[in-house]
């Protein structure tokens, strides 16, 4: 899709959190009204037609365009967040990063066999996060579950598609 706006306001910041890392800052996209209504409007027309009755965000950016969208799709959302977070019974799941592992965990009543997932984050880099959070919900069985990112990183060593089944349809507004 690669919106001509979105990408002009997006802010790049050089070596952060580490030399040599350029953080993709959608803080600007979610500051700028008209940036909003692009990612919503875009949002809503790819997945307008899927029949979503959930939408997961993931911690804690992904809240933001999740809750804007299931508005619009009439659906429910998911908060996917660190353990200690949600007030009631969860179900977590634990994965590696690059220095050891961590956990996300959703409430246990969340989602049913019911439901049409979409699984929502800012940013799909390496994926581990996102991979995560996709067999966090395989676990309750639902119909059927999407992925999608604002902002896809393309360059070298940042293959998160290949973490999802070839039959996961995984979207993404802007490719960097």
């Amino acid at each position: 899709m690669n919106n001509k706006t979105l990408l002009e306001n997006l802010r790049c910041i050089p070596d952060f959190p580490k030399k040599g890392v350029n953080f993709r800052d959608v803080t600007t996209l979610f500051r700028n009204p008209e940036c909003l209504q692009i990612m919503e409007n875009e949002l809503y027309d790819l997945y307008k037609d899927k029949g979503v009755t959930k939408i997961v965000g993931i911690e804690s950016r992904g809240f933001v365009m999740a809750s804007a969208l299931a508005i619009k799709l009439n659906a429910g959302v998911v908060l996917c967040r660190k353990p200690g977070k949600l007030p009631g019974e969860t179900v977590q799941e634990s994965y590696s990063k690059e220095y050891g592992t961590d956990t996300i965990e959703i409430h246990k009543d969340a989602i049913s066999e019911n439901d049409v997932v979409l699984l929502h984050d800012d940013l799909l880099a390496t994926g581990g996060t996102m991979k995560a959070a996709y067999n966090l919900v395989k676990k309750f069985h639902p119909k059927k579950i999407y992925v999608n990112f604002l902002i896809e990183l393309t360059h070298e060593g940042m293959n998160g598609r290949d973490n999802f089944d070839k039959d996961t349809e995984v979207t993404s507004l802007l490719e960097v």
